[in-house]
């Protein structure tokens, strides 16, 4: 029989989140309008709180507590860092667009609860604990894009609503049949179960769970929901959307390859890598075509996606895999919430010609762009291109040289979609000034602004340093 040990200690960060949005609910009941930031400071130092209890926790040896259904390990420990580090960004470019809102102490709320599940998605190590994760990550995240209860945003939410819960079906089918052919939702004792397990009911149950991962992930064939929730939403929660629940999803991916299914009879590495081919083909040869900003970042998202598919394919076939990850995750949720933070800052221009002029405008806030969008493509010495060196590195060394060069075809063409938000930014305008004034499309806060200039620059400090970091990312999972 499996010792439960159920120590507390262990799940700090999940148990700050939990509290902070239970108290958040109490003090949005009470508080009055004008003060409902209290209850995003509240969350913020959550965040913060959490972040120090997983820089701790991640000091000790790998261990799983709860039955062994929750892993604490370097997976979870990263994931933990990064999710929480992004919920700050988050909290920092909601700040302004909320205040004084009526509802502002909901959306921190909810905020809490969509990081919760994220962290959760990373470290289930149970069928079980991933489905609630599961939940957890989506239904507050269905609300939080439909926030503004406006026309694109009940459009956004109500898509992704749809697509989530189409595919949430898949997942708990896909997870009654895994439990039907492994009589077991441990992650270890699947391990050993499912080497001889029936191969067609266990490719349907495995599918049906991936399913799920790729919508929370936003991979093809999961992705139609992307770029209609993430152009709907207020730019803070698309923020959120396009950057975050990823984390968990792949994190989620990425264990379930490397423990139940590493030694069963399914072709696991293939079927990741074509979706990983597919995911950043798709997303380039789509986002080449997009003026809106946010639509743009969203095929984005959905191309570096592929790439970070990439080393969850080669799980078991590279020792490479799990830190080039976990870099890689680091590297691309800074980087991509710093372009995001531009959009945030100037919430009046959303097509890439509407940043014509910016660099003699605002200088800082384009060097901010370039930097994030130079570094979304993988320019050095930008965190990205490490991140992308160390995914080649694995995956050539797990075999996939294929994917690999597909990959770095997909890198340069990424280029031109980049440049053509980014040749406008650095031209001079000569249109004339709009009614209002310029100062009517630049209302956006000095926040997002400060926000978007020092993720740009930790893009790069990430990348000139990594070295370091990937060093201690390079330790083994609990199994």
């Amino acid at each position: 029989m499996t010792e439960m040990n159920e120590n507390p200690v262990a799940i700090l960060p999940e148990i700050f989140l939990a509290a902070g949005a239970v108290l958040g609910l109490l003090l949005g009941a009470w508080l009055p309008r004008s003060r409902q930031w209290i209850v995003g400071a509240v969350a913020g130092a959550v965040c913060t709180a959490g972040i120090v209890a997983a820089a701790v926790a991640a000091s000790g040896s790998p261990t799983a507590v709860f039955g062994d259904s929750f892993a604490v390990d370097p997976l979870t420990g990263a994931c933990r860092v990064v999710i929480l580090g992004g919920g700050l960004i988050v909290l920092a470019l909601s700040l302004r667009p909320l205040h004084a809102d009526r509802r502002e102490a909901e959306f921190y709320v909810l905020l809490q609860l969509a990081l919760l599940g994220a962290v959760m998605l990373a470290a289930a190590q149970d069928l079980l604990l991933l489905a609630a994760a599961y939940l957890l990550a989506s239904i507050p995240t269905y609300t939080l894009a439909g926030f503004r209860k406006d026309g694109p945003g009940t459009e956004a939410a109500l898509k992704y609503y749809v697509v989530g819960a189409l595919l949430g079906v898949l997942l708990l089918t896909g997870i009654t049949l895994v439990y039907a052919t492994g009589r077991a939702t441990s992650y270890p004792l699947l391990a050993t179960a499912l080497e001889d397990a029936p191969e067609a009911l266990l490719a349907t149950g495995v599918l049906g769970a991936l399913a799920g991962l790729l919508f929370k992930a936003g991979a093809v064939p999961a992705h139609f929901w992307v770029p209609d929730a993430v152009q709907g939403s207020s730019p803070p929660v698309a923020a959120l959307l396009a950057t975050l629940p990823k984390i968990g999803a792949l994190a989620a991916a990425f264990r379930l390859g490397a423990v139940p299914l590493a030694g069963g009879p399914l072709p696991w590495a293939a079927l990741i890598a074509v979706l990983a081919a597919a995911s950043m083909t798709l997303g380039n040869l789509a986002a080449f075509f997009q003026s809106d900003v946010k639509r743009l970042l969203a095929y984005s998202t959905i191309s570096q996606v592929g790439y970070l598919l990439m080393p969850v394919a080669v799980v078991t076939a590279s020792d490479r895999a799990q830190p080039a990850l976990l870099y890689y995750l680091a590297a691309y949720t800074v980087t991509n919430l710093g372009a995001f933070a531009v959009v945030c800052a100037l919430p009046g221009r959303t097509t890439v010609d509407d940043y014509r002029g910016l660099a003699r405008e605002r200088p800082l806030l384009s060097v901010s762009l370039v930097v994030c969008l130079l570094g979304l493509v993988g320019t050095p010495p930008t965190a990205v291109f490490l991140g992308k060196l160390e995914v080649f590195s694995a995956v050539i060394d797990g075999g996939y040289v294929w994917l690999a060069v597909l990959a770095a075809i997909n890198t340069v063409a990424s280029v031109f979609y980049y440049l053509r938000w980014i040749v406008p930014a650095l031209s001079r305008d000569d249109r004339r000034t709009p009614k209002g004034g310029r100062q009517a499309y630049d209302e956006g806060s000095r926040t997002a602004r400060t926000v978007a200039c020092t993720a740009a620059a930790a893009s790069v400090v990430l990348g000139v340093i990594g070295g370091p970091v990937l060093a201690l990312l390079d330790s083994p999972l609990t199994r």
